[in-house]
């Protein structure tokens, strides 16, 4: 088990690997899930990345995913990780503690948290000059927080807050201009 922080030069094979996931969680959660999304930074074309595939999927009522679904996701090797600081979300890993291999976020579709991951990747993915500071921001914070990946994702929430917010105020502009 290694909860040392590596970051890994862009990898073709997160995509197909989420595509197979996808095809899994969505037969596992037929019913519940109205939306699925590959998240994270394995989601952005040359974008620097732990080797971890984030997926978000959306649902109408989170209880109904943390009560009764979860035995059906561990059948396709997703425990439940409970979070109690985040309790907008239910969280799944595949793989061990610090060495998992793809987290499994399931949140309200279309909520806050939905809407934010969606703005930030596709932020990025628009822009070349946002995706290469935060791929600098990542590879520098994995030098300093080497062995703290907890540090890790705390430093790197101001720069994700912050175009988060440049996302919204760039959509509303968009909305204004074409109302």
């Amino acid at each position: 088990m290694s909860s040392q922080v590596e970051i890994s030069g862009y990898d073709s094979q997160w995509a197909e690997e989420y595509t197979r996931e996808r095809a899994k969680i969505v037969e596992t959660l037929r019913g519940v899930c109205v939306g699925i999304e590959h998240i994270g930074s394995t989601s952005v074309l040359n974008l620097g990345a732990k080797a971890i595939i984030d997926i978000m999927v959306g649902v109408e009522d989170l209880a109904s995913i943390q009560s009764e679904h979860r035995e059906r996701l561990l059948g396709i090797q997703y425990e439940y990780v409970h979070k109690p600081d985040f309790p907008e979300r239910a969280f799944f890993r595949r793989g061990e503690r610090g060495a998992g291999t793809h987290h499994l976020h399931i949140y309200k579709y279309k909520g806050e948290h939905w809407e934010n991951h969606l703005l930030f990747r596709d932020y990025l993915k628009a822009h070349p000059e946002g995706l290469r500071a935060y791929d600098t921001l990542k590879k520098d914070l994995a030098y300093q927080f080497k062995y703290d990946r907890a540090a890790y994702t705390e430093a790197k929430g101001p720069f994700i807050r912050q175009m988060v917010e440049q996302a919204k105020l760039e959509r509303n502009r968009q909305g204004q201009m074409n109302s």
